[in-house]
């Protein structure tokens, strides 16, 4: 491209997806088995088919994709390994929600095998929505490489772990307490049941005595479930009931029996310290059961309708039921009273139902014996977690794990791969379906109904998706893999357990490092949802700003491991940056020829040593200290540091400073001294170009390509800087500093006495180094708008000045002449009046104990903010309207 051909604003529209399917081309993604180099792997977070692309995904893989490109730009075989995940209850309330409102069918209509064929389709044509909205977020993913938790090769990884841990004893199937989505019929784990906090109510119902004219009061928060209660509980040391322990209590409506035990469990300060126990539907009354082998009553169906069991509150809906039982309770006399009660209530994560805890005979994992190896890789340092902070939330749950429920009874998902025969009862455990009993030798056989929980296939993900159980060449170039990229909120349920998966079916690690990114929240620090209406659309924002721009931004906005409180707005930062590196690449672009892109590119420029300038040493300085700083903390995965190092050098020091200061040099008539710096700011550009490209990778390989040589390769397979120590100058930096300060406080002073643009000042400095301001005299007057200056060590501050103090120089502008000193006083008292009552205003809202007691934190923590803002201002004010009097 010619000079005149770039244009004048950066259109990313065009550039993101030329450069994206010429990446694709070029096979710039894909992982060699064969290649001798370094390797450095990652297994995306597979996102649910369900899913589209929401700000914690565009964060999560913006992450990932910088470090993939930071690495391959450094030498290494990359590998980022894309998938997605079957995301069985989730993806089956879809599809079922579909058929619903499309053809007024439910999955029993159309029956097991014709649902889960709908599901494919559904699958296979609404599934990769999410995988083409990452490729345009940038994801340097090998895409030839893509998985599915349910594709032939994964579907017989999950058979064969089922097989391996039940043949070691690891896998039972047992009746225990779930959690029960009634709704969705199906167990959940613990983690997809969520718990929030409730207003309710707590019900205290008297309980008769056996034979007794007395009775027990008990609190409950369900009393629909006291229809299967089988004993009432006291703590041992509990004097108000130790002569009761033993006696026999009549349950109400039931009029069952059921005895009175002591169990250190019950905590004596709850209620009435009596609590009723229904071991068939809650789990800490399900280990008393076990303990006092008590009978287990269910007195509910799957579908959170009441049973046989409740009498004659059978098929009443569980809500109905607790209506009628309360009401027969009050007119039998036996209700005490009822009080509000906030509690903990869990409700299904995909359909919000509330959560039945339910006896249910399920099969579960042995978690103990995988966790003991887990938590010893993570304590041991073999798999490092960034940040540290969450080793002890680790170590915690590991510490306290309790066996895993693995089947779901769902109808979408990897089948149980257990067999039954029909005639004569023998359960099979095989990694292929037999066609005849093993020990009957009949042919009568079907398959369990269940299928496995959705986590069991993305627990083996780091391998699985490499092959195994096959020792293949992927595997063995690129496992264990360098680092997981993840939000916290699934530490418990898929980190720990991938860790528990490698320890057990390969014998090492999974990954090295655990990186765990924030949480994306609104600008109030609410986490985003649906139901507030609070959420951004990455895709919108990329449409918006590009895709550049909300990576940029996302990344600036960030601390590590901290959440982020986003607005729309803040993708402006993004753009911006964007623009202004557009920008900086246009000014020099006007000036380029093939001559300078050789001259720069070759590195001679550096040893054109004649030619260099104080500024020119100061810029070569802090461009290789930001390589090593940007290096030094991408290595630490401390991205937010190394973007800000980024931002702040080619914001503030590069365009700010050098390229203003290059100025009289790149339009002076010397051609040799223009070749230079023109050199020099290329050479940089050319730097700065490549330690951006993963972060802003679709901007920075267009201009790269404007600016390289042909022979040269494309930015993303370029070679990583490497800085170089004998060009770090802390005397030259120091030096810069200073005449940036004194440029910096004559142009604060020409903004806050409202001196035109258009007049030059006179300068007068009492400072003992003349020699710098006459090293220096060039600079000052073309960026400060200066004609004389008058240096000495004795000088005396001049009438009518403005000043400034730095260290060992202060700094004086005299007025006259440049501003109307009568006009600009009068103005300066009028604004100090107005901000004397503004300052009053938000005074007196801060004391006001109704405002600080009504008003939301931010709001007032901004009321704060302003008025300090406020007493700065009158504070310069006060200091400037004194430069103005005739002292």
């Amino acid at each position: 491209m010619s000079t005149p051909d770039i244009p004048k604003t950066y259109d990313p529209r065009t550039v993101e997806s030329k450069w994206f399917q010429h990446w694709l081309d070029n096979r710039y993604f894909h992982a060699d088995e064969s290649s001798d180099r370094p390797t450095y792997s990652i297994v995306i977070p597979p996102p649910n088919v369900t899913s589209v692309l929401h700000m914690g995904h565009a964060y999560n893989n913006t992450v990932q994709d910088i470090f993939i490109r930071f690495h391959k730009m450094l030498g290494y075989n990359t590998l980022w390994m894309p998938g997605t995940d079957h995301a069985g209850i989730a993806t089956q309330n879809v599809v079922e929600r579909f058929l619903k409102k499309e053809e007024n069918l439910t999955r029993h209509d159309l029956g097991r095998e014709k649902f889960v064929e709908r599901v494919w389709e559904w699958k296979h044509k609404h599934g990769n929505i999410i995988i083409e909205q990452l490729q345009k977020m940038g994801c340097a993913c090998d895409w030839e490489r893509e998985r599915f938790t349910m594709d032939d090769g994964l579907s017989r990884a999950v058979v064969e772990v089922f097989y391996q841990l039940y043949e070691k004893g690891l896998i039972y199937r047992g009746e225990y307490i779930i959690n029960w989505c009634p709704r969705c019929e199906t167990a959940l784990s613990d983690e997809e049941a969520i718990h929030d906090d409730r207003e309710g109510k707590l019900w205290h119902i008297k309980y008769p005595i056996k034979d007794s004219d007395q009775y027990v009061i008990v609190a409950t928060t369900r009393p629909e479930t006291m229809l299967g209660d089988t004993a009432v509980a006291v703590n041992p040391s509990d004097k108000r009931y130790t002569k009761l322990v033993g006696k026999t209590i009549i349950l109400p409506i039931m009029n069952r029996e059921i005895p009175i035990i002591a169990d250190e469990y019950v905590d004596s300060e709850f209620g009435t310290g009596a609590v009723k126990v229904t071991p068939a539907h809650d789990p800490n009354d399900f280990e008393m059961g076990k303990r006092h082998n008590l009978p287990f009553i269910n007195v509910m169906n799957g579908n959170g309708t009441m049973n046989e069991n409740a009498g004659h509150y059978n098929r009443m809906t569980r809500e109905k039921c607790r209506e009628g039982v309360v009401d027969e309770l009050e007119t039998a006399g036996l209700l005490e009273k009822i009080e509000k009660h906030n509690h903990s209530v869990a409700h299904c994560q995909r359909c919000d139902t509330t959560v039945e805890p339910y006896l249910s005979r399920q099969w579960f994992v042995k978690a103990k014996p995988l966790a003991k190896p887990a938590l010893k890789a993570v304590l041991d340092g073999d798999i490092k977690i960034h940040p540290e902070k969450w080793i002890k939330v680790y170590q915690h749950w590991m510490e306290n794990i309790r066996d895993w429920c693995i089947s779901r009874q769902l109808w979408w998902g990897h089948r149980i791969p257990v067999y039954y025969c029909q005639d004569c009862n023998h359960m099979m455990v095989l990694r292929e379906a037999p066609t005849t009993c093993e020990k009957c030798q009949s042919t009568n056989i079907y398959q369990d109904e269940d299928v496995l929980d959705t986590w069991f296939s993305s627990w083996l993900w780091p391998f699985s998706t490499m092959g195994w159980p096959e020792k293949t060449a992927t595997l063995e170039k690129f496992y264990p893999t360098s680092v997981l990229v993840t939000a916290p909120d699934i530490i418990f349920f898929w980190v720990a357990r991938m860790v528990m998966a490698g320890m057990e079916f390969m014998g090492e690690i999974p990954f090295h490092f655990v990186y765990f990114n924030g949480l994306i929240r609104d600008d109030q620090g609410r986490k985003m949802s649906k139901s507030l209406g609070n959420g951004i659309d990455p895709l919108a924002m990329i449409d918006q700003y590009s895709a550049d721009s909300v990576r940029f931004s996302l990344l600036m906005l960030t601390a590590e491991g901290q959440d982020i409180n986003l607005a729309e707005s803040s993708f402006e930062i993004g753009r911006n940056f964007c623009n202004k590196l557009w920008n900086a690449f246009r000014m020099l672009g006007m000036h380029l020829n093939e001559d300078i892109r050789e001259f720069a590119a070759s590195e001679n420029v550096l040893n054109d040593t004649n030619f260099f300038e104080v500024s020119d040493i100061w810029i070569l300085s802090r461009y290789h200290k930001t390589i090593d700083a940007v290096t030094v903390n991408l290595k630490a995965m401390k991205l937010n540091d190394a973007v800000s190092s980024l931002y702040g050098f080619f914001w503030r020091e590069f365009c700010d400073w050098y390229l203003e200061l290059i100025k009289p040099r790149l339009y002076s008539d010397d051609p040799a001294r223009k070749r230079f710096v023109l050199g020099i700011a290329l050479y940089i550009l050319r730097g700065i170009l490549k330690l951006l490209h993963p972060i802003v990778p679709f901007i920075t390989e267009e201009i790269w390509n404007l600016v390289k040589l042909p022979a040269e390769s494309d930015i993303i397979i370029a070679e990583w800087p490497v800085h170089n120590p004998s060009f770090f100058h802390d005397d030259i930096e120091q030096e810069m500093t200073t005449l940036q300060a004194v440029i910096g406080a004559i142009r604060n002073i020409r903004g806050e006495m409202n001196i035109p643009p258009s007049k030059r000042a006179t300068l007068c400095i009492k400072s003992p180094n003349g020699e710098f301001f006459h090293r220096h005299a060039i600079v000052i007057r073309s960026l400060a708008q200066v004609d004389g200056i008058d240096v000495a060590p004795d000088l005396t501050k001049p009438k009518f000045s403005a000043s400034a103090v730095l260290k060992d120089i202060e700094i004086f502008i005299p007025l006259e002449g440049l501003i109307d000193i009568g006009i600009e006083r009068s103005r300066m008292q009028k604004e100090i009046i107005r901000l004397e009552k503004q300052i009053e205003g938000t005074e007196k809202k801060l004391l006001n104990k109704d405002f600080l007691g009504r008003a939301p934190k931010d709001v007032i923590e901004r009321e704060r903010l302003k008025s300090r803002d406020f007493q700065d201002n009158l504070e310069k004010l006060r200091v400037n309207l004194k430069s103005l009097s005739d002292v």
